[in-house]
């Protein structure tokens, strides 16, 4: 994890000495040197853009909870949810039947059965390969990322629609959205984990909007499936990618102290 909190940023060349003075004759600087300057401005422009968007995403979430808590109607809630059934028939979505199927193999990304299945999994391959703390951080970032979700549920405590019926069973109360909220947080989570074992940008840029991709399709499934007012989703995207952004802050500081282990270092 780092301060470009999904690994996208192509990593500094290893510093060298320049040997000799310069054209005028004053002597060069190290090479160590010229790199850390260089290094001050784009590193603080990822802290800052993390710092930006991690505002950003906690203070929409804000704002989408306190209408809610105050009771708002959202008009494109129930637009949205409309315009995805048939009019004949709110209990049909629209489109074909193997349409819904998909919806519901999609949702299953965001369920936690299978984000707990897959941390699981990367945490096994962190510790298998010596990284103990960074393995217990990102354990503890998404262990808390989910003890979070729960505890909005049951704070907000906002119904399910009843607009339209829903087409797969629901336990736990609207807002924000679970499956969004944990899919934004684990898929991107785990993606800079990988993004940033790969030597090629290309590769990185590939994986995290791999992640994003799969949590927007799980959260407009929930919507599909009639499960979720759209904003419940929303609110959900922008908890669980503010959350991402928090916990890749705190590894890079914990990094640059020496008290996490780095996923890589660049030959």
């Amino acid at each position: 994890m780092s301060a470009d909190p999904w690994g996208l940023t192509t990593a500094d060349p290893p510093a060298r000495a320049l040997p000799g003075p310069g054209p005028s004759g004053v002597p060069r600087l190290p090479r160590a040197t010229v790199a850390a300057v260089g290094r001050v401005r784009p590193e603080r422009r990822d802290t800052w853009m993390a710092v930006g968007g991690l505002v950003l995403c906690f203070g929409s979430f804000a704002g989408l909870g306190w209408a809610v808590r105050a009771g708002t109607q959202f008009g494109f809630d129930r637009a949205l949810l409309l315009a995805l059934r048939n009019p004949a028939d709110l209990s049909d979505p629209i489109g074909p039947r193997w349409l819904e199927e998909v919806a519901r193999d999609i949702t299953a990304l965001g369920s936690h059965t299978i984000l707990v299945a897959i941390t699981l999994a990367v945490i096994g391959g962190l510790l298998l390969d010596g990284r103990r703390r960074l393995a217990l951080l990102t354990g503890f970032a998404i262990g808390s990322g989910m003890a979070a979700s729960a505890l909005l549920k049951l704070g907000f405590e906002r119904p399910r629609p009843d607009l339209v019926p829903h087409a797969v069973e629901v336990y736990t109360a609207s807002f924000p959205s679970g499956h969004a909220l944990l899919s934004a947080l684990c898929w991107l989570t785990l993606a800079g984990l990988v993004a940033r074992a790969q030597e090629h940008r290309r590769l990185r840029i590939y994986v995290v909007t791999l992640a994003a991709v799969v949590t927007a399709l799980v959260g407009m499934s929930r919507i599909y499936l009639g499960v979720h007012w759209p904003s419940d989703v929303l609110a959900g995207w922008c908890m669980g990618v503010g959350w991402s952004l928090l916990w890749s802050l705190i590894a890079r500081r914990l990094q640059r102290r020496g008290a996490v282990e780095r996923v890589r270092d660049l030959p």
